[in-house]
């Protein structure tokens, strides 16, 4: 009982630095056990959208089991490095390294029991409330039962079991490979004053200026997809080169200025932050990188979820949308008389109904030429810049969808442009020119055939003869023929739209084969789980990062603050009074701890207009939302990290003093 009883005593004797690190495994093992027994709760698949919603509770336990060994395994270094001076000392009293190996074994044994034991304990209290918070957020009222996964019991201890194995198998190496004396110095030695590196600080510079210069020219959506992730990794690279060799190059620059330098409180803090900016620089990049995904994934899926009815709304302007390929009289008098039957049988009135005839392609504009090309050509890049989807519409359909009275020559063309601005006279379709009567920008009406992915263009010719040729000659297998499109919306019960709508559908489809009906009503249930399912991700995973980032802030300011005592203990022997000493300590905390943060919300802002290109795909094209959103983001980031800031810097300045 000789090693598990050591164990406990040193446990305890370390408290300062053994206790958050327990309570992180606690909180790391219930969410990951929350997050799996949500997705294997059989409930959600009463119902709709629950392959999407567990799909994303997966991609949630995925990243939660990742990153929750990540970060214990990097907060174990900051526990080992306390504790290898007390290593040290065990073995020059004496024990050796196969005893104190046997220690560190009960030692993890214990921190893995007790974190398993408690984190699956809150996990299957909490699970309950959590499930239920879920429940709310996605709108479904059915009551469903919370139960005790064995499945998630066992996933959860294994990832765990093997990331608490992993960390004792890096303590143990790096004790059986010190020497004692290396033991007895190792949590106090300091790093030596580093050089300035100018190729990592160029480096630093290029990649953060590349990825903020991407970001802020991305015109497109479909561009976004493309170039985001490129641009998220050469800020990540500019971030850590800046960090730790742009950061130690300004300070040199301040060293330099000896007005500025040779002040006390500016020589203390200036000397202090380039003697330890190399142990730092690395503990300040991972916080400025958490805190930019924390800000990043809260308002995102914060603004979806708030502007989930306006995405509906957008998805679908109105309550039923009806396609048919091929636009002939009897499939549109077939899909009148359906619709009318129906609703007279319901009850229900057709409201504000519209429809018309269109053909839609994928072109490659020439904005010089004022070309659009309907096939593949080799001497323009097929950038997704140059992309367009080009509609085509009649103007007999125009004229009744807008109350319009325009009038047209048989070479003459109305152009209506989203976003960019049309000078020419003429605009060609492949080697086929017509004459720009008239541009305008896109109305209510027109604006439901305008992608947000890719830049769109809307043709209105004189009759359909054109569009059924271009068709024919450029339309892809499957989509050769005109679309014509209905909508329109129900009045009524929710219930007696559902019936009508089942109705309608199934005539449509047993009547016009080639007809697709969609209804709003429909698909809001797949929307609250789809976007619902996103908050409550971006909230957990938000969480891990948010507790991971206090986590490595409290250990920096822990480790920091037995490093720097005894030089502060030198600078009161030397003459400095405890205020000056205070001073100093004060203005360099501050930096240290808020610089991430400021550089984080940099981040943010210029990664804010590639953002709302993505959100664009999702139709979220309220901008006004996203901003208000990630405004409220950083101020309450901001209150929570000014927060954690008093509480560590508190225990930091009892350590220094």
């Amino acid at each position: 009982m000789f090693y598990p009883k050591l164990a406990w005593t040193n446990i305890k004797k370390n408290g300062k630095t053994y206790i958050p690190y327990i309570l992180t495994g606690i909180l790391t093992i219930m969410m990951l056990y929350v997050m799996i027994a949500i997705s294997l709760n059989t409930g959600l698949d009463q119902m709709e959208g629950s392959n999407v919603l567990k799909l994303i509770l997966r991609w949630a336990a995925t990243i939660t089991g990742i990153f929750s060994a990540i970060f214990l395994f990097y907060t174990n270094s900051f526990l080992v490095k306390q504790r290898k001076k007390e290593f040290g000392l065990y073995q020059v009293l004496g024990m050796d390294k196969g005893n104190l190996a046997k220690m560190m074994v009960w030692e993890t044994v214990l921190t893995t029991v007790i974190s398993l034991l408690m984190g699956l304990g809150l996990g299957m209290l909490l699970g309950k409330l959590m499930f239920l918070i879920l429940l709310k957020m996605l709108r479904f009222e059915v009551p469903l039962k919370f139960a005790v996964e064995p499945q998630a019991m066992l996933a959860t201890m294994i990832v765990f079991l093997a990331v608490f194995t992993v960390t004792l198998l890096f303590n143990l190496l790096q004790v059986q490979t010190a020497k004692p004396v290396e033991l007895l110095h190792g949590g106090s030695q300091g790093e030596k004053e580093p050089k300035t590196k100018r190729l990592l600080t160029l480096i630093g510079v290029l990649t953060l200026g590349a990825g903020y210069y991407i970001a802020q020219t991305t015109v497109s959506p479909l561009e976004a997809i493309g170039k985001f992730f490129m641009a998220v990794i050469l800020v990540i690279i500019g971030t850590y080169c800046l960090f730790t060799a742009g950061s130690i190059a300004l300070l040199k620059i301040l060293k330099k200025n000896k007005k500025f330098y040779y002040k006390t409180s500016h020589f203390t803090s200036v000397s202090g932050l380039i003697y330890r900016m190399k142990q730092n620089a690395v503990g300040l990049a991972n916080i400025c990188i958490m805190s930019t995904v924390v800000l990043v994934l809260i308002s995102v899926t914060f603004s979806l979820y708030a502007g989930m009815e306006d995405i509906l709304s957008l998805r679908f302007p109105s309550d039923v949308h009806v396609t048919i390929q091929g636009s002939s009289q009897e499939k549109i008098d077939t899909e009148n008389q359906v619709i009318e039957e129906e609703a007279e049988k319901a009850g229900v009135e057709i409201e504000n109904r519209s429809s018309y005839r269109s053909g839609t392609f994928t072109a490659i504009y020439k904005e010089k030429e004022a070309k659009l090309l309907l096939e593949e050509d080799s001497d323009i890049s097929n950038e997704t810049a140059n992309f367009r989807t080009l509609v085509i519409i009649p103007l007999s359909d125009y004229n009744r969808l807008e109350g319009k009275k325009e009038s047209l020559d048989k070479d003459q063309v109305l152009v209506i442009v989203q976003g960019d601005e049309f000078d020419s006279d003429t605009i060609y379709l492949q080697d086929e020119g017509f004459a720009v009567k008239k541009v305008m920008k896109d109305t209510r009406k027109t604006k439901d055939e305008l992608s947000y992915v890719v830049k769109s263009i809307i043709l209105v010719m004189p009759d359909a003869d054109k569009i059924a040729e271009l068709k024919k000659t450029y339309g892809y297998e499957g989509s050769d023929q005109i679309i014509y499109t209905d909508y329109f919306d129900l009045s009524g019960s929710g219930d007696a739209k559902e019936s009508v709508m089942a109705s309608i559908q199934k005539r449509l489809t047993a009547e016009i084969p080639e007809s697709f009906t969609e209804y709003k009503g429909a698909f809001r249930q797949d929307f609250y789980a789809l976007y619902g399912g996103f908050l409550f991700l971006g909230v957990f995973v938000g969480a891990l990062f948010i507790m991971a980032t206090v986590l490595i802030i409290y250990y920096k300011q822990i480790s920091e603050g037995y490093d720097d005592r005894n030089r502060y203990q030198i600078m009161q022997k030397v003459g400095m009074s405890k205020k000056e000493v205070q001073r100093s300590i004060k203005s360099q905390v501050l930096l240290v701890f808020f610089l991430p943060l400021l550089v984080a919300i940099v981040h943010v802002a210029f990664a804010f207009k590639t953002i709302t290109k993505l959100l664009a795909i999702m139709n979220l094209v309220n901008i006004h939302l996203f901003l208000m959103c990630t405004i409220a983001t950083v101020l309450i980031f901001a209150v929570f990290y000014g927060v954690v800031f008093l509480i560590t810097s508190r225990e930091y300045y009892r350590i220094v003093q």
